[in-house]
Order: C-alpha cells, then sequence, then structure tokens
C-alpha cells in the first residue's frame, strides 16, 4: 500500500510525531522556565533587539510588536523584527534570548549570508512544489507513470533541502545572538547557560522538522520505487 495505513507509514507516523512532540515539550520547557527568570541587565526584548541592531548599523530595521505566542520571526523583505508581545516587552532570559536570535537573521540578510539568501530563493520553490507534489505522485502511480511520480519526489524533496537550509540559518543566528547578548552585557556570564538552553531547545524544532521530511521523503522514495 502506497499511502494510508501501512506499517511503514504508520511507523513513519509515529516517529515523526515522537521526536516534533519531544521537540516541542523542550522548547516549550525551557522558555518557561526562563521566562520566569529575569536578567540583572533589566532590558526589554524590544530594547535588547534595538541595541543590537544599532550597534551593528541596523538603523533601518524596524522592530515591532506581534501577537501570537513564539511566534517572532525576521522578515527579510520588510526589514523588520517581529516580537511576540511576551517577548517584545519581557525582560527574562528568554525574551532577550528570543530577540536577539532573531536580530541575528537581520545581521545575517545585512551581511548576505549565503544560507539565509538561498533558503529565501526556496520560498517561492517550496510554495510551488508542495501544492502539485502531490497530484504528481498520485496521478502517476494511477495511471502507472512511475516517472510522473518520481518527478512528484523530486518536488516534495524541495521541501525537504528547504527543511535542512534551514538548519545552519538557525545554528548561525543563535551563535550570532549569544555573542551579541555577552558583548553588549545584556546578559551575565551566569545567565549565559539560560540563553544557551532557551536557544538550543528553540533549534531542536528545526532539527525535528527536517528528520520528519527525510523520513517522509525516504518513504515516498520507497514506495514509489516499488511501483517501478
Amino acid at each position: 500500500m502506497f499511502y494510508g495505513f501501512s506499517p511503514e507509514y504508520m511507523i513513519i507516523m509515529l516517529i515523526t510525531v515522537a521526536i516534533t512532540g519531544f521537540a516541542s515539550m523542550r522548547v516549550r520547557s525551557a522558555y518557561a522556565k526562563f521566562s520566569r527568570i529575569n536578567t540583572t541587565n533589566g532590558m526589554s526584548g524590544y530594547e535588547t533587539a534595538r541595541k543590537i541592531l544599532d550597534m551593528n548599523g541596523l538603523y533601518n530595521v524596524q522592530v515591532v510588536s506581534v501577537s501570537g505566542t513564539l511566534s517572532d520571526h525576521y522578515d527579510p523583505s520588510r526589514k523588520v523584527v517581529r516580537l511576540s508581545e511576551d517577548n517584545f516587552h519581557g525582560r527574562s532570559i528568554a525574551a532577550v534570548s528570543v530577540a536577539a536570535h532573531e536580530v541575528g537573521h537581520a545581521l545575517q540578510d545585512a551581511q548576505s549570508y549565503a544560507f539565509l539568501n538561498f533558503r529565501t530563493a526556496l520560498v517561492p520553490v517550496v510554495s510551488f512544489s508542495t501544492n502539485v507534489s502531490w497530484i504528481f505522485i498520485m496521478l502517476g502511480l494511477f495511471i502507472g507513470m512511475t516517472g510522473l511520480a518520481y518527478l512528484g519526489v523530486i518536488l516534495f524533496g524541495a521541501g525537504l533541502l528547504f527543511q535542512v537550509v534551514t538548519l545552519p540559518v538557525e545554528f548561525n543566528a543563535s551563535s550570532r545572538a549569544l555573542q551579541q547578548l555577552t558583548q553588549y552585557g545584556i546578559v551575565s556570564n551566569s545567565e549565559l547557560k539560560g540563553a544557551q538552553n532557551v536557544l538550543s531547545a528553540a533549534a531542536l524544532t528545526y532539527v525535528a522538522a527536517a528528520l520528519g521530511s527525510l523520513l517522509y521523503f525516504l518513504y515516498l522514495l520507497s514506495s514509489v520505487s516499488r511501483r517501478d
């Protein structure tokens, strides 16, 4: 069976749910713990982001508040760091760590970091491939054209490539964040481990997503190859 409740499919789904569930639990646990611990410096997430941006000459990058929990992100097209309300106003280790991480992406953008540029270029490709990959896979298998099905798998693989490229982007942004937090005295040496815990837990979610995509890609490839 190609799709549905085949043993292989169920195993992959269980592994993926377990991995992503563990990663989600880790990030929420770390975030909750260090959201309750304020930095001795007392700067808010907004002030942290603004200070790091200004110290690096990125006066044109805005920092705004958005609704949602852990909805923080950097928008390279509009040069805006968007922080969730808790992190925008918060003065905790978690708040300044997340803010610095998102500014790390702004620093990558300003310095034309290769992996960020590559990931940005992949966005329209992934958007298209995600919508049509299943059409090619199912149609190819239905009419017996495995070549068409393989094309669908390749298109699905674009999403996997996006997840893989995301890993160095996120790890590098966290590395930049920790360097900036210590360089400008936003966190003390005793608070640095907490910042590392928050950022490491967040990075784990991207690792989990990449592993899940890889497992499913291999499942699709194996399923199509058995019909060849």
